[in-house]
């Protein structure tokens, strides 16, 4: 059975840096690695600047909540908003061989959230946008 501890910040800058340190205190409650730690500070950063840039965009600014699950064997992430219905396998892929000055600015985010995660889950229902990260532990 898994260890869930929760959080809900508005969905305003200011809530990333709540996100980043709650990640890094309970992590550190179950000893959890460093270079996990990293990984998931930085899928979560991603996925909520984007919530936050992007998923209330013409709205108000709601909710952003965050559920971390410790497994023996993982860690899940849950990140509910009720923004915008956004899928994230239908972002473009990033231009990483063109020259720097042909890229478009952005569109990096989704490809390390990808990048660093084991699982990436999306599904939309009444109860909002779900985004379900998992990293495995050695």
């Amino acid at each position: 059975m898994a260890n869930t501890v929760e959080i809900t910040c508005a969905a305003e800058p200011e809530a990333l840096g709540i996100f980043r340190t709650f990640i890094e205190d309970e992590c550190s409650r179950f000893g959890i690695p460093e270079e996990v730690v990293f990984d998931l500070k930085l899928a979560v950063d991603e996925v909520c600047s984007n919530v936050v840039m992007h998923g209330y965009k013409g709205m108000p600014p709601g909710s952003i909540i965050l559920a971390l699950q410790f497994w023996p064997d993982r860690v899940t992430v849950q990140i509910t908003d009720f923004g915008q219905v956004f899928s994230p396998d239908q972002t473009p892929a990033p231009d990483l061989d063109g020259p720097l000055e042909d890229r478009r600015a952005g569109g990096l985010g989704w490809h390390l959230i990808f990048q660093t995660m084991d699982s990436v889950a999306y599904e939309h229902s009444g109860a909002g946008n779900v985004l379900t990260l998992q990293k495995k532990l050695d």
